[in-house]
C-alpha cells in the first residue's frame, strides 16, 4: 500500500505538468537533463546546491559536434554535483554512479570473518539472509539486500529458530537497499500496535521549495498467529547501508527495544523516479523526500544510538574478530 501511495503521488504531480520538448542534439539533451532535475529533484536545499550555477559551469563544456561519450561525461559530472547515490544517467554504453557517499568511509564489514570465525560456516541461508545462533545465545541475521523479500513464513521460521535466544542482532551492513515493501514485513514483527514510522512529501510544482505537507506513514503489527519479537535488538549498520536499508535502520531506531550500533548509514531517503532524454538515455533521481518518525530527514544517513558508534579495527579483522559485532554482543550481554 505504501509504494502504491508514493507512486500515485508522483504520477499525480507528473500529470499536472506539460511535457517539454528538446532537440536531440548535445545542447538539447543537456538542457533536458538539467531541466528535468531542476523541476523534480527534491534535495537541492539540503545538499546546498545552486543548480543555476551548476548550469553555467557545465553548459560551457557542451559542443555541437561532441561525441555521445563526451556528452555523457559532462552530464555525469553535472549530476555528481548532487552527491546522490540515487541519481544516475544511463546510456547504452555506461551508467553513471556517484560513489563518494560510501567510498570515502571505512567499509566496516567483512562477511568472511563472521562466517568463518563466529559460525565456523555453520549457519543457515534463506533468500538474502544468513542466520544462526551465537555462542552467547544471541540470534544473528545478516540481511544482504531488500531487493529480495522474506515471505511471512520465512520470517516465522527465522524467529522461531531464535525463540530461546536472549536477544537478536540484525546486521544490515553492505545492504544497498531495494524495495520498501520488503522492509515492512520484518519491522511489523517488532511492534505491538499501529506505529508511526515516518513521513513523506511530494512535489507540488516545479519550484525547488514546492512540496506538500508531510504525510504520516504507519505500520501495523503482524497478523495474529505470526512469530513476534519483544526481546532486545541491536541493528548493525555501516556507510554502505543505503536506500531501503537506510529506511529500515531509521524505523527500527525509534522502537524502544532497539539499539543501532556501528557507523552512520549512507542515507538515500529520496524515493527515486525515472525520466528520459531526447536521445533515449534514462535518468533516475530522488524525487520524493522521506523523513523518519521524528520528522528528521535521513538523506544524509542515520547515526548510531548515542555511545554506540564503532568502527571495525583492521587488526581485529586480521585476527578473526569483528569489532562492531563484538561491541553489539557485549552490549546485549550486559543489558
Amino acid at each position: 500500500m505504501r509504494n502504491i501511495f508514493i507512486l500515485l503521488l508522483v504520477l499525480t504531480f507528473a500529470s499536472c505538468n506539460d511535457v517539454e520538448e528538446w532537440a536531440d542534439n548535445p545542447s538539447g539533451n543537456f538542457d533536458a537533463l538539467w531541466t528535468i532535475l531542476d523541476e523534480h529533484y527534491c534535495f537541492f536545499e539540503e545538499k546546498g546546491v545552486d543548480w543555476d550555477t551548476v548550469y553555467e559551469k557545465y553548459s560551457k563544456r557542451i559542443g555541437s559536434k561532441m561525441s555521445d561519450e563526451a556528452l555523457f561525461t559532462v552530464c555525469s559530472d553535472m549530476i555528481d554535483e548532487l552527491k546522490d547515490g540515487h541519481t544516475n544517467l544511463s546510456a547504452p554504453f555506461a551508467t553513471s554512479y556517484y560513489r563518494q557517499w560510501w567510498s570515502d568511509y571505512p567499509q566496516n564489514y567483512d562477511e568472511r570473518v563472521i562466517q568463518q570465525y563466529y559460525f565456523n560456516y555453520n549457519y543457515r541461508s534463506l533468500n538474502t539472509v544468513d542466520y544462526g545462533i551465537l555462542p552467547q545465545n544471541i540470534g544473528y541475521m545478516h540481511y544482504d539486500s531488500f531487493s529480495t523479500g522474506l515471505g511471512e513464513g520465512n520470517i516465522d521460521y527465522i524467529l522461531a529458530h531464535f525463540a530461546t535466544c536472549n536477544a537478536l542482532i540484525i546486521d544490515v551492513r553492505d545492504n544497498g537497499g531495494g524495495s520498501l515493501s520488503n522492509v515492512e514485513p520484518l519491522v511489523r514483527r517488532f511492534i505491538t500496535e499501529r506505529t508511526l514510522v515516518g513521513y513523506i512529501s511530494h512535489k507540488t510544482g516545479p519550484g525547488h521549495d514546492e512540496f506538500s505537507a508531510p504525510h504520516e506513514i504507519y505500520y501495523e503489527p503482524a497478523e495474529e498467529g505470526r512469530m513476534m519479537w519483544g526481546k532486545p535488538v541491536v541493528v548493525i549498520a555501516n556507510r554502505s547501508t543505503f536506500s531501503a536499508a537506510n529506511d529500515f535502520v531509521a524505523t527500527m531506531k525509534h522502537l524502544p527495544q532497539v539499539t543501532v550500533v556501528g557507523a552512520t548509514t549512507g542515507g538515500g531517503s529520496g524515493m527515486p523516479f525515472s525520466s528520459e532524454l531526447p536521445c533515449g538515455w534514462g535518468v533516475r533521481f530522488s524525487a520524493v523526500p522521506m523523513l523518519d518518525a521524528q520528522g528528521v530527514l535521513t538523506e544524509m544517513g542515520v547515526e548510531p544510538t548515542e555511545g554506540c558508534a564503532v568502527d571495525m579495527s583492521p587488526a581485529d579483522a586480521i585476527n578473526g574478530r569483528d569489532t562492531i559485532l563484538d561491541f553489539a554482543i557485549e552490549y546485549l550481554t550486559k543489558s
